[in-house]
């Protein structure tokens, strides 16, 4: 294995169990008052540019790790934007 794929491999791994915490933990409270929308708005914008690139190159690796983390950020945000707009009118 190439020095470039065991620091990917440790990438991909460090990006999908960083944002798993957070997403754990905000799908058991759905509590969003802390998170910033912005933050998840382009984490999982960024995320996803990402995995179309790796769809492009072939790169499958990139692809499934941002795949993951384009869907975790992409909970997170949709219930933030469901606490912060839809929540609040009732």
């Amino acid at each position: 294995m190439h020095p470039s794929d065991i620091i990917g491999s440790i990438a991909a791994i460090a990006m999908v169990f960083g944002y798993l915490p957070q997403t754990v933990r905000t799908v058991r409270t759905r509590s969003t008052d802390d998170i910033a929308t912005g933050t998840f708005l382009m984490m999982g914008f960024g995320s996803a540019c990402f995995a179309v690139q790796g769809i492009l190159t072939g790169n499958i690796p990139l692809f499934v790790t941002n795949l993951l983390t384009t869907i975790m950020s992409s909970i997170v945000f949709g219930i933030k934007i469901y606490n912060d707009y839809f929540k609040k009118r009732r």
